[in-house]
């Protein structure tokens, strides 16, 4: 499946690119957004690419070939920003008088990181249990978490980060398979949560173990802290008139993100451009699914 970036027009709109302007894009993915804006700051107007998963880095490749030596793609975590960005020396040309006028954080998975790996972020294929995006980022798995992690502390990370009604019922559950054998994949686990969940949860509007799966992916990932560590990091990157747009798939990034601008905009450090977060059109969700739980809140720096 090929990977649509969501909400193109509307990432436009907001972070206005210009001639000559520099950009990160923090979760470069496979370089759908990064595309729109280089096409915007041409002829000399750099990117910043990043992406914790390799894949992903490998995947956008083909902007280097495109736009040439405008494009710098790195393979870390953003919560890593203003690391990188000396580290590389980003932008390193004078142009733009070493600026940074724009940053993208698009915190949604795309269908090769869903559907083209074997880390056990989807149901659709029985796969171990790993989700992580590197690698090399530690050894936490979710693996790991469901075998060894107390009753407790799954219980917690479900209802958490999953936002989990039966995260007490599906933690109990966990607990009581494990001790006839290591829990090792997805369809395992998929299986544990059916037999902990009530018949008519099985045919709710998302898939019953959705939650739990995003829950797991979360605490491997350390996702939401990231995301708490990534935006003052941004804020503080951005010269005087910079905008910063960030695309959220779930309520719990989304609060972050609301929380965190309206922190900033109480300082005056910033104006919110988004009084309401911003969603996907009823055409754009007929062509992307994926893209009806997107949301979009923007602000530009003062």
């Amino acid at each position: 499946m090929i990977h649509t970036a969501v909400l193109k027009k509307e990432v436009l709109q907001y972070l206005s690119p210009q001639p000559n302007e520099n950009f990160i894009d923090c979760t470069v993915g496979e370089g759908g957004h990064a595309e729109e804006i280089l096409l915007k700051n041409k002829p000399e107007g750099k990117l910043l690419g990043i992406d914790l998963d390799p894949q992903q880095i490998v995947s956008s490749h083909w902007l280097e070939a495109h736009f040439q030596n405008r494009v710098t793609l790195v393979n870390n975590s953003y919560s890593h920003l203003q690391e990188i960005i000396e580290r590389k020396n980003f932008p390193c040309l004078p142009v733009g008088r070493g600026q940074i006028h724009g940053i993208l954080l698009d915190l949604g998975m795309s269908s090769a990181q869903l559907e083209g790996t074997e880390k056990g972020f989807t149901f659709k294929i029985d796969q171990g249990l790993d989700m992580r995006y590197n690698d090399q980022m530690g050894y936490l798995t979710s693996e790991k978490i469901v075998n060894e992690w107390s009753e407790e502390k799954i219980e917690e990370a479900l209802r958490e980060h999953g936002e989990e009604k039966f995260s007490k019922k599906i933690a109990k559950k966990i607990f009581e398979e494990r001790k006839k054998g290591r829990i090792k994949t997805t369809f395992q686990l998929i299986e544990i949560i059916k037999d902990a969940t009530p018949s008519q949860y099985w045919r709710g509007k998302i898939h019953y173990a959705t939650r739990t799966f995003q829950a797991l992916r979360i605490a491997v990932n350390d996702e939401l802290e990231n995301l708490k560590k990534v935006l003052p990091e941004a804020i503080s990157t951005l010269s005087a008139g910079g905008r910063l747009v960030v695309i959220s798939f779930h309520s719990l990034e989304d609060r972050i993100v609301k929380n965190f601008l309206s922190e900033e905009a109480k300082k005056g450090t910033i104006k919110i451009l988004t009084k309401k977060p911003v969603c996907s059109s009823r055409e754009e969700t007929k062509v992307n699914p994926r893209a009806r739980s997107a949301k979009l809140r923007a602000a530009i720096k003062l």
